[in-house]
């Protein structure tokens, strides 16, 4: 069984926002109630099947990093009240998802390949390969599209435009390349590296804080340590534990999200095997057993501990 759709009512509930994987339930205009459903999405896409376990792995994987760097960064996070829910503080987010590369791999090689030496204001050095690592993380910045595709963007472009101002994007990008480092040094501990990832940050009693996830593979890429060097001397693909094992095989079947494309069968077998990808991420940047929650009546067992922790909330 898999939650693909939620259309609850809570206590005090103002606004609901359903995103490609998250639907995101406001109560009393302050507290945000989080479910991370078992949708998942590629090029903009949400595919039509619902992947086992995966909200499970990814609440669990965020609850771990959230908690991991809270004193690095401060966060939104204030409890877990289900498996696949978090609820804490509604910051005012800003409408710039801030990437950040160690290496140049995924659509940033597929651009690189076609001759772009320039991203996001970030010029790039001649003679790159596919999963070289940069001299230093590069940050390439994206709008965050209310619906469509997310577009790059340049630091000049968002303070110029008024999107963020220059004094908390300065702020945004201090604890972006803080929270990737910290992530670099856990992936590292586990026999992984932090390839790419991002980050979502908003505004909470005149501070910026860090929102929504972190270090998940829906927002991450991993590359195995081991073999890392001797693939990549011989041109060969990393393994990698990541969503993109998933573009790849939508590629191999004629899918880029493009008009007039078909997303290719999900089949049980895809659909479990998907679902195995993810909890080995689990397992192996966490460092823990993944144990997953009883399938049955997810819907019912969500509303129950959500209405649990909002009962302790008026007490």
């Amino acid at each position: 069984m898999t939650l693909t759709e939620t259309n609850y009512n809570f206590p005090g509930q103002t606004a609901v926002y359903h995103g490609k994987v998250r639907d995101v339930y406001t109560i009393d205009n302050n507290l945000l109630v989080m479910v991370a459903t078992d949708r998942i999405s590629a090029f903009d896409v949400i595919l039509p099947k619902g992947i086992p376990y995966k909200g499970q792995v990814l609440n669990q994987i965020a609850e771990y990093f959230l908690d991991a760097t809270k004193d690095i960064v401060p966060n939104w996070k204030l409890a877990v009240p289900d498996p696949m829910v978090t609820a804490g503080v509604r910051a005012e987010g800003f409408r710039v998802e801030m990437i950040i590369r160690g290496y140049l791999t995924g659509s940033a090689w597929r651009e690189y390949a076609a001759g772009v030496r320039e991203i996001c204001g970030v010029k790039l050095p001649e003679g790159m390969k596919e999963n070289q690592r940069f001299p230093e993380p590069i940050i390439t910045p994206t709008t965050k599209a209310e619906e469509g595709h997310d577009e790059n963007i340049s630091r000049e472009e968002i303070i110029a435009r008024g999107i963020v101002s220059e004094e908390d994007y300065a702020k945004m990008e201090e604890y972006t390349r803080k929270l990737f480092a910290a992530g670099t040094k856990m992936a590292a501990e586990k026999g992984l590296i932090l390839v790419d990832t991002k980050y979502e940050f908003g505004k909470y009693d005149g501070k910026v804080i860090l929102i929504d996830e972190i270090h998940t593979p829906d927002s991450s890429r991993y590359f195995y340590s081991e073999g890392y060097a001797e693939r990549f001397a011989k041109g060969e693909p990393q393994r990698q534990l990541s969503k993109e094992f998933v573009r790849q095989w939508l590629i191999e079947n004629g899918f880029m999200g493009r008009q007039g494309e078909t997303v290719p069968e999900m089949t049980p077998e895809v659909c479990e095997n998907i679902s195995r990808r993810y909890i080995e991420l689990y397992e192996h940047v966490t460092g823990r057993k993944f144990v997953p929650a009883p399938e049955q009546n997810l819907q019912d067992r969500i509303e129950k501990n959500v209405l649990d922790f909002l009962s302790t909330l008026s007490l």
